[in-house]
């Protein structure tokens, strides 16, 4: 890279390796190193280590930003400010600094935060941008049309772009694909990015039958492909445990249903990790018209259809397995 620091070489080739792909503007690519640099080796101020965010080459006409984001987006030139000053403008949450290859830097201001990996995603595919981010948690991210990025520890965890996982897994007998890519990216990009292990069940109707036992009560009617439907969804997940039984439309018709397996389940399906992935696989060979998405508390998202595993957020070097069959 330009940079002679021998830090960011190291960075560029870690990144690259983990799935940081090459850009067709190399100094792009470098311009994204630097940001990630300075979100893994954070300003602290009084013992307050500070967020961050960037927003690296953004390609789309401005104008539809606001739209595409569903936010107000206030724009605002950065003149006469050095790197670093302007960097402390910029949160990572509701303010945002734009690099550009040629100068030209901007800050964004939303009016509301919009910080977390679902934003993210949603703001670096409107803007058709990079965005390299230190969340106030200190998890560091950077999403772009490779999907994301993230800091697990000391190591690197990358999700692909959740439209490949639904592309391989989406049957219109069960739903429609806009349903099932909805209902992955909450898994992924909500529930597994937030560290809330679930069970999620999509199936026609959204009643799981003599093969599932609700515990509680009926819920409200939420709706998976309606983001503010989202954070209710969310916060209900991690109080309970048990299944959440989605319909064809995607809307929220069980919650902390107890997946009770056949006994010819229980003696043709292996179990497979730990009780709720075995339970999940179990279930979707018992009910063969349903999507079984098990979410892991440390992240992956596997999906099931009759028995068998037919999809998996990880790629396959971070496991040594297939991301599916």
């Amino acid at each position: 890279m330009t940079d002679r620091s021998p830090r960011l070489r190291r960075l560029a080739d870690e990144l690259a390796e983990i799935g940081l792909p090459a850009f067709a503007d190399r100094s792009l690519f470098d311009l994204v190193v630097e940001e990630a640099d300075h979100a893994l080796r954070p300003r602290v101020h009084e013992r307050r280590v500070v967020g961050s965010g960037a927003i690296v080459g953004p390609t789309t006409e401005s104008t539809a930003w606001g739209a595409g984001t569903a936010l107000t987006i206030l724009r605002i030139p950065v003149k006469g400010q050095p790197l670093e000053d302007a960097r402390r403008f910029a949160d990572g949450l509701s303010s945002w600094l734009v690099r550009r290859a040629g100068g030209d830097h901007e800050w964004l201001m939303f009016d509301r935060p919009a910080g977390s990996e679902r934003d993210l995603v949603v703001l670096a595919d409107t803007l058709g941008a990079t965005l390299v981010q230190r969340h106030p948690s200190g998890t560091v991210r950077i999403v772009g049309r490779f999907g994301v990025l993230r800091t697990e520890g000391f190591d690197w965890h990358h999700e692909p772009p959740v439209e490949d996982l639904a592309a391989a897994v989406a049957d219109p007998e069960v739903a429609s694909p806009e349903i099932t890519k909805a209902l992955l990216e909450f898994a992924v990009h909500d529930l597994g990015a937030g560290g809330l292990g679930a069970v999620l069940v999509l199936r026609p109707g959204g009643l799981v039958g003599p093969g599932g036992e609700q515990r509680l009560p009926s819920p409200p009617a939420l709706r998976v492909g309606t983001p503010f439907h989202l954070a209710p969804l969310r916060h209900a997940l991690g109080q309970v445990d048990g299944a959440a039984v989605f319909d064809e439309h995607g809307v929220l018709r069980q919650l902390g249903v107890r997946l009770v397996p056949s006994p010819w389940a229980e003696r043709e399906v292996a179990p497979l990790g730990g009780t709720r992935h075995t339970s999940a696989r179990r279930y979707s060979y018992d009910e063969p018209q349903a999507v079984v998405v098990a979410v892991s508390e440390d992240g992956p998202v596997t999906v099931f259809r009759r028995g068998s595993l037919v999809g998996r957020s990880l790629p396959d070097s971070e496991d040594g397995q297939p991301a599916a069959p």
